[in-house]
């Protein structure tokens, strides 16, 4: 599974360029090594089905980049070159922003999670304060963790609304309007890293094809279910991006002609009346303001307001995935976002919706799963950007 090259000014590669054929190779050859260790040229090339040619040039990218080291050796009497994955203390960053927090993850070259912190922030943040918030938090884990500015391959960034690919820019739609028109020089300036920056949701997806149990999955929806409601999409192996970028926004999807006006301009949105903040104004009626966290422990506990709230929004959002699921069928529709440790109280309501609203053959045969990732998905996500692009950055 490979992802598209994030854009930059001048430099939009689309799925089936040659920069997307690069990665795809380049992580055949880095699972290769974390399946079976170092090996030589020639046993890459017979285990990854590359031509002898290729596998040679990927393994000199990556090693201009730092990623993989390589010595002389023999093979079958015969001098071949040994290629191993670095171990030079080279780390990828994720950062996963918020309406009203960020997460911040350190993570191998191996994709082990080194290191991550959770901060909140303000509800209407600016979106330079955020990024300098970000900044804060990245230098604190570098130096806990004795990480030198020197071994980070770079920064992914998860934003939670959607992104133009052909200027690299946040567009109106997102719940972060602070955020609308912030392009991936802003974030690199703040930074003081390379960036590669996404939506969220495809983020998400690229998650749990990355970390989690569904890598052979060729045909995948994650829906995070947060202050918005968006989905990443995985079609036919790949991250799907659409003609602009603009892709998966079923928060935004009309469920009720006679609804309230969502942010985005339309009224009814699914975002309107199943988000966790349409949740929490619920549930904060009458008595002492609640967070995403209360709502989660409340329905563990048996709270039955917020069952209730928990239960008309699953349906809700299972009908507005059976219209996802009837025309793309996937394989499997992976739920993450805070409310992910709900578990079946929310997956039943979803479920149902889905089921009643699906085509009978859609609904029986998509799996619909919890987020075995939890709330960090996003950023882990962003992480598995940088680790699939650090081998081209140079090419």
């Amino acid at each position: 599974m490979s992802a598209p090259s994030r854009p930059s000014s001048g430099d939009v590669p689309n799925p089936g360029s040659q920069s997307a054929l690069r990665q795809l190779n380049q992580q055949r050859l880095i699972d290769a090594l974390l399946d079976s260790g170092p090996l030589t040229q020639a046993e890459l090339a017979r285990q990854t089905g590359l031509s002898n040619a290729t596998v040679s040039n990927i393994v000199k990218t990556m090693a201009a980049a730092g990623a993989v080291e390589t010595e002389p050796t023999t093979s079958s009497g015969r001098r071949a070159l040994l290629v191993r994955l670095s171990n030079n203390g080279a780390v990828a960053v994720g950062i996963d922003f918020g309406r009203r927090h960020l997460r911040v993850v350190l993570t191998t070259l191996g994709y082990d999670l080194v290191a991550e912190e959770f901060v909140e922030l303000p509800i209407g943040h600016r979106a330079i304060d955020g990024i300098d918030a970000a900044a804060v938090v990245l230098n604190r884990l570098l130096e806990q963790n004795g990480v030198k500015p020197t071994s980070v391959l770079g920064i992914g960034v998860g934003i939670p609304g959607p992104i133009d690919q052909r200027t690299g820019t946040v567009v109106q739609g997102a719940i972060l309007p602070e955020w609308v028109g912030i392009r991936l020089r802003d974030l690199e300036e703040g930074l003081h890293f390379p960036v590669a920056f996404d939506n969220d949701a495809n983020l998400g997806a690229l998650a749990e094809v990355t970390w989690g149990p569904h890598n052979a999955v060729d045909n995948l929806a994650f829906v995070k279910i947060g202050s918005g409601i968006g989905a990443g999409l995985v079609l036919n192996g790949r991250l799907f991006y659409g003609s602009v970028g603009v892709t998966g926004e079923i928060g935004h999807e009309t469920v009720t002609d006679h609804g309230i006006v969502c942010h985005c301009g339309n009224r009814g949105c699914l975002e309107t009346v199943a988000s966790t903040s349409v949740m929490i104004d619920l549930l904060s009626r009458g008595g002492a303001t609640i967070g995403t966290p209360d709502i989660v422990r409340n329905a563990l506990a048996g709270d039955s307001a917020t069952l209730r709230v928990l239960d008309d929004a699953g349906v809700a959002i299972g009908r507005a995935l059976a219209s996802l699921a009837n025309l793309i069928n996937p394989e499997v529709i992976v739920i993450g976002g805070p409310l992910a440790g709900l578990g079946d109280i929310l997956l039943r309501p979803i479920e149902r919706g889905l089921v009643r609203h699906a085509v009978p053959t859609v609904g029986e045969t998509t799996s619909l799963v919890m987020s075995s990732l939890g709330d960090r998905a996003e950023a882990l996500g962003a992480a598995a950007l940088v680790l699939l692009q650090s081998g081209t950055r140079n090419s």
